[in-house]
């Protein structure tokens, strides 16, 4: 995983969400999901290639499955961008690169 995205749990979540200054993309995901495993390389891309106006956030759902009953997390691969603690935008569904991009833009 790129060092630009922090790995996130139960335990660390909250603390790492308000403890953020920029807006927080979370990559919700699991090994066993091919379309995570497809936008994984995407995400980091974007993680490092934003890293000025976003952090990103990996959490896997079969190892931190409160934070997902939390925000409802029902699919596999799920984004979610928070800014204070507040839900942004809920991407649902493996999307190329641009598209995310155009999906994140107006809350940037």
């Amino acid at each position: 995983m790129a060092e630009d995205v922090v790995t996130l749990s139960d335990g660390s979540f909250d603390e790492e969400l308000m403890g953020s200054a920029k807006p927080i993309l979370v990559d919700f995901w699991a090994e066993w999901c091919g379309p995570c495993k497809k936008i994984a390389p995407i995400v980091e891309e974007i993680a490092v290639e934003e890293t000025d106006r976003l952090r990103i956030g990996k959490l896997n759902v079969d190892d931190n499955p409160d934070v997902a009953r939390r925000f409802e997390v029902m699919s596999i691969p799920t984004l979610i961008l928070f800014k204070d603690g507040q839900v942004l935008a809920r991407i649902v569904g493996a999307k190329s690169k641009r598209q995310l991009l155009d999906d994140l833009q107006p809350h940037l």
